[in-house]
């Protein structure tokens, strides 16, 4: 089992937790009410620090649920906290939705899954191997 260590820097900081065991994401909690505003994109508190041990990586990614009923997602998902950051763990939402979203302090905003990096070396070359797919991308393979 690895070990992250999880520093509150607000006094209404929530320590992230599993809801049921066996879930692979640890709920993230707003610090703050906001209110936020179809197409508009902000960055929620959550008033927590993170320490990742090196080989790790923490990727925050939408709630599925507030995606669904509200269509709010986290913009760049999933982000990726490094394991030298050591800043404050923002949420950056976004609101796709049709009408306002209020954050209230407490929410669930995300969630946080960390991963095992594999050590990768990316080595220049004049030339790839070929595949069958080749080039094609964006809707190549057709509806």
């Amino acid at each position: 089992m690895v070990e992250i260590k999880v520093l509150k820097i607000k006094e209404n900081a929530k320590v992230p937790q599993i809801a049921h065991e066996g879930d692979a994401g640890f709920d993230v909690h707003s610090t703050e009410r906001y209110v936020l505003k179809p197409g508009e994109r902000a960055a929620i508190s959550s008033g927590i620090k993170l320490e990742i041990p090196f080989g790790y990586e923490c990727q925050v990614r939408p709630r599925s649920g507030l995606a669904l009923k509200h269509g709010i997602s986290v913009i760049n998902t999933p982000g990726t906290i490094d394991a030298t950051y050591r800043g404050e763990v923002n949420i950056i939402l976004i609101n796709h939705g049709n009408e306002d979203y209020i954050v209230n302090e407490g929410d669930k905003v995300a969630q946080l899954i960390f991963k095992k990096l594999e050590e990768v070396n990316l080595k220049e070359v004049k030339e790839i191997n070929q595949t069958k797919r080749g080039e094609g991308g964006f809707g190549s393979t057709g509806k």
